[in-house]
């Protein structure tokens, strides 16, 4: 940070400002400095970056992200109580933190953080997977986004064809993004200890989707095909309302086959020609 000012201990900011993690907003606040650190790293060079951030709780991982040399920061915080927390920190770093007090499910991030972007986030995981969808609707307004999510989440979003964890997340998320799984957190690195393992994701967005396809013809399909998983996808394909064989035929693809053995590029190919069929 650019200020000679002091931060207090992370620890001091919640006992002051009450700032008992509340299980209905999903908070599980961060403070060890080198997990924040490596979480802020792994975001890649921030200096001439905008870096969005949701649910900054304390702010541990914002000092991390101020530390790294973010040239702004936009922390998108629901809590009023930790927006006022939060106050110390732009002291401490003038012209380059902006709190936003709103639900990170409603805000328009575009119009908060200019270009370039990036959203370095340890998501609520009440919220985490609605907000990728979001951020997912064009994903190309953000160079990357460094993202914490429960480790079966992040796991399906990562997932290979072939197993139970791939799915319709799977697709979305690797049709217009790199996927990449970095480290895992045990429950003893949050207060309080959540559940479950966390896993931070590093999500890069393609110039463009990496097949050619429909978007909401590619939500259309998948919704149908893992909607019965354990069908032949001359069974489960049966929802759409066309004959299965009119586009499994077209694609390619054997109607014997079950959603979690296709490839993202053979769910397109199933896509394009759904789009095809409808059109006629």
């Amino acid at each position: 940070m650019t200020s000679d000012m002091a931060l207090p201990p992370l620890a001091d900011v919640i006992r002051r400002h009450d700032l008992a993690p509340r299980k209905s907003l999903g908070q599980h606040f961060l403070l060890d400095p080198g997990v924040t650190d490596r979480i802020a790293a792994s975001a890649g060079d921030l200096s001439a970056t905008t870096v969005i951030e949701v649910g900054p709780g304390p702010g541990g991982l914002t000092r991390s992200l101020l530390d790294a040399g973010a040239a702004h920061v936009v922390a998108i915080e629901k809590d009023r109580r930790c927006v006022g927390a939060l106050q110390e920190l732009v002291t401490a770093a003038p012209g380059r933190l902006t709190i936003e007090e709103a639900d990170a499910l409603r805000a328009d991030e575009i119009a908060l953080a200019p270009e370039p972007r990036k959203i370095v986030a340890n998501l609520p995981y009440n919220i985490a997977t609605e907000l990728l969808l979001k951020w997912l609707q064009a994903p190309t307004r953000f160079e990357c986004m460094v993202l914490m999510f429960q480790k079966e989440v992040a796991r399906r979003i990562a997932a290979s064809p072939g197993g139970r964890e791939f799915g319709r997340l799977s697709v979305k998320a690797q049709w217009l993004c790199r996927c990449e799984l970095l480290f895992d957190l045990r429950p003893g690195a949050f207060t309080p200890p959540p559940k479950v393992s966390s896993t931070v994701l590093r999500l890069t967005p393609y110039k463009k989707p990496l097949f050619d396809a429909d978007v909401q013809a590619l939500e259309v399909v998948t919704a149908a095909g893992f909607g019965q998983r354990r069908k032949m996808l001359r069974s489960a394909l049966k929802r759409l309302g066309v004959p299965p064989e009119s586009i499994l035929e077209p694609a390619g693809i054997d109607p014997t086959r079950r959603a979690e053995t296709l490839e993202v590029e053979e769910w397109c190919k199933l896509a394009r020609a759904y789009s095809a069929h409808i059109l006629g």
